[in-house]
């Protein structure tokens, strides 16, 4: 039940109790108290709401920075990716793998004000050898859910 659990409410978290049990099987006080352990547990870390901000009037820019970064004796990239992710700008810190060591998402009102935190925080950061800046410019698809409409031609056709 469990495995199933975890991927119905990562896809949903909405998702009404009752009709979660009746997918699963199983009385609807068995999913809230598996529900409270997988949280307990820390395995649900949080729930959350995706926007599609384009549709708002709500200015905000999205970066993915892409860090090198020297690893610190004893803690590897923790300790940094600890600093970094503790700004509240920032919204997403990955180890990964390639020529950069971190890939940072944050969110900022503009291209300057990104730039901004770039050169003056995350730059200046003890142990970060270099950045590369990647500003989104439009989402197709965020957290499994699709974003843009199918290109339909409006058109009307013209017959002889």
């Amino acid at each position: 039940m469990r495995e199933e659990l975890l991927a119905i409410v990562e896809r949903n978290s909405r998702i009404d109790l009752k009709e979660l049990a009746v997918i699963l099987g199983v009385e609807e006080i068995d999913v809230v108290n598996e529900l409270a352990a997988l949280e307990a547990e820390g395995i649900i870390c949080g729930y959350h709401t995706m926007i599609d901000w384009e549709k708002t009037s709500i200015e905000k820019v999205s970066a993915l920075i892409e860090v090198r970064v020297t690893p610190q004796r004893g803690q590897g990239f923790d300790n940094i990716a600890e600093r970094i992710y503790k700004y509240p700008e920032v919204t997403s810190v990955y180890l990964i793998s390639g020529g950069y060591d971190l890939l940072v998402t944050l969110e900022g009102k503009s291209l300057k004000e990104i730039s901004g935190f770039v050169t003056d925080k995350l730059s200046t950061l003890e142990s970060v050898l270099s950045t590369a800046t990647h500003f989104i410019l439009k989402k197709y698809k965020d957290h499994g859910t699709i974003l843009t409409k199918k290109y339909e031609d409006t058109r009307e056709k013209v017959t002889p």
